[in-house]
C-alpha cells in the first residue's frame, strides 16, 4: 500500500463508505426482485387426463386432456394434442365433465339438519317479500354444499324457494369459499315467485289461484309506475327488483307444477314481457306445445320427486319429452321438506337418462343448458380454453351409482382429491 493511501483516512473512510453502499444497493436489488417473485401470482397448471372427455362443445373426446392454468382452461383436446408442461400436477380417470351446475336449488339457505337455525329458504310473514336477498342469507360453510361439490357440482343456482307469490332473490355461487363474497358468481340472478296452490298453502291471503294472479298482476303494475316515476321518488327495494324483471335485468322462476298453473305464468310473462323461467313444471308434458311456442325454458322438477300435493302427477319421462319437443331443459335439486334438504342433480339427471332423455342431453341438463338458463355460459357449463377451470374427474360413467368423483376442481383449484383407481 502506498505512503500517501496510508496518511489519507478521509480516502480509505470514503472508499470503504463506497463499497458498504454497493454491497447495500446489490442486497436491495436481490430483495426487490426477490419480492416480486413471491408477490407475482403463481399459475398453477393441473391437467386431468381421462378415457372420455365430455366438452360438452361436440362430441366427446376419446382419451383427452383438460389442462388449466391458474383459475382458467387453457386448453382441451386428445392427449396426444395438447402439451402437459414440465411440473403440471396431472389427475386421470375414466371420465371427465365440466363442473356440474345445480340449476335451482335452496341448498346454502336450507341446511342438512332440519333444525330452525338452518332453514332461511322462504319467510312465511308475507306472501310477497321480492326484497329479501340470498346473498344475505347463504352459508358457505354449510355441509350440505361440501356434499355436494363432492358429487361434482361446483356451480349451484340457490335462494329463496317456493311456497310464496314472491318468495325473494336467487344468487349462484361455486360450492367452495369459506366466505359468500369468495363464493358468489353473482350476487342476483332470479326472482323467486310460486303460483297454483303451493302459493295458497302459507298465507290467508291468497286464498285462490285467481287471488294469487291478481296480486301478482298488481305488484308488476306498481312496478312500472315506480319505473315510471320521477328521479327524485323515495326508493323502495321491493319495487327495484320488480323493475330489474320488467327491463329484463333478471328473469322470474316460476314455480308451478299443474298445467294451467303453467298457463297462467305464461300468460303473466307475456303480459308483462318478462324473461320466464319455468320451474318445477310435473305437468309441462300436457303444455309442450305452449311452452315450445312461448320459448320459456324450463328447470324440471327432480325426477324422483315424491309425487303428492301438486306434483302428484310427476313423471320420470318429462324431461325426454321436453328435449324431444325442442324445449331447454335442465334439472334442478329443488327443495325437500326433509333432511337432507335437496336432491343431488348428479343422479336426478341420471334416472332422466333412464326414462329417455339421451345421455348428452342429460348431461347438458346439469352442465351446458344449466349454465345458459342462470346466465352464466360465459363462464362455465362447457369445458373450452378460457372458461373457469371448473371440472368434475369420475372412475366410471357419472350417471352410474357405482361411480363416484375422484377429483374435483373449481377455478383451478383441486377440491377433492381421492384418486381414482
Amino acid at each position: 500500500m502506498s505512503t500517501t493511501s496510508m496518511n489519507n483516512p478521509t480516502r480509505n473512510t470514503r472508499s470503504a463508505f463506497f463499497a458498504l453502499w454497493m454491497r447495500g444497493a446489490a442486497l436491495l436489488v436481490v430483495g426487490v426482485a426477490a419480492w416480486m417473485l413471491m408477490a407475482a401470482p403463481l399459475h398453477a397448471q393441473v391437467a386431468l387426463r381421462a378415457d372420455t372427455v365430455h366438452t360438452m362443445t361436440g362430441d366427446p373426446i376419446i382419451n383427452g386432456v383438460v389442462l388449466i392454468e391458474g383459475s382458467t382452461i387453457a386448453d382441451v383436446g386428445p392427449a396426444d394434442a395438447v402439451d402437459i408442461p414440465d411440473g403440471a400436477t396431472v389427475y386421470e380417470g375414466t371420465v371427465a365433465t365440466p363442473g356440474l351446475v345445480d340449476p335451482r336449488g335452496t341448498v346454502g339457505l336450507s341446511g342438512i339438519y332440519n333444525v330452525d337455525s338452518d332453514q332461511d329458504q322462504l319467510d312465511t310473514t308475507a306472501p310477497m317479500q321480492p326484497d329479501l336477498r340470498a346473498i344475505d342469507a347463504y352459508n358457505p360453510q354449510e355441509e350440505l354444499v361440501a356434499f355436494l361439490r363432492d358429487q361434482g357440482i361446483t356451480t349451484v343456482h340457490t335462494g329463496h324457494g317456493p311456497g310464496a307469490l314472491i318468495s325473494g332473490q336467487t344468487a349462484t355461487f361455486k360450492t367452495t369459499g369459506e366466505t359468500v363474497d369468495d363464493a358468489a358468481l353473482s350476487d342476483i340472478s332470479a326472482l323467486s315467485m310460486t303460483m297454483g296452490s303451493a302459493a295458497t298453502e302459507q298465507f290467508s291471503s291468497p286464498g285462490t289461484r285467481a287471488k294469487g294472479a291478481s296480486m301478482l298482476r298488481d305488484m308488476f303494475l306498481q312496478a312500472e309506475r315506480y319505473r315510471d316515476a320521477d328521479d327524485d321518488r323515495d326508493r323502495d327495494l321491493a319495487m327495484e327488483v320488480l323493475v330489474q324483471v320488467l327491463d329484463g335485468e333478471i328473469p322470474a322462476f316460476i314455480q308451478v307444477h299443474r298445467s294451467h298453473d303453467i298457463l297462467t305464468a305464461l300468460r303473466l310473462a307475456d303480459e308483462f314481457g318478462f324473461d320466464l323461467v319455468l320451474e318445477g313444471a310435473s305437468e309441462a308434458y300436457l303444455v309442450t306445445d305452449e311452452i315450445a311456442e312461448a320459448g320459456v325454458p324450463v328447470v324440471l322438477h327432480p325426477p324422483k320427486i315424491r309425487p303428492f300435493g301438486a306434483a302428484e302427477n310427476a313423471q320420470l319421462t318429462t324431461a325426454g319429452e321436453l328435449h324431444a319437443a325442442g324445449i331447454p331443459v335442465a334439472i334442478q335439486s329443488g327443495y325437500e321438506a326433509y333432511v337432507p334438504k335437496t336432491r343431488v342433480v348428479l343422479f336426478e339427471a341420471g334416472i332422466a337418462a333412464a326414462n329417455g332423455l339421451p345421455h348428452e342431453a342429460a348431461l347438458a341438463s346439469i352442465t351446458r343448458t344449466a349454465a345458459e338458463i342462470i346466465g352464466q355460459s360465459d363462464v362455465i357449463g362447457t369445458l373450452e380454453p378460457g372458461k373457469h377451470g371448473d371440472v368434475a374427474l369420475y372412475n366410471g360413467n357419472p350417471f352410474e351409482y357405482v361411480t363416484n368423483a375422484c377429483t374435483v376442481v373449481i377455478e383451478g383449484e383441486v377440491v377433492k382429491e381421492d384418486g381414482c383407481p
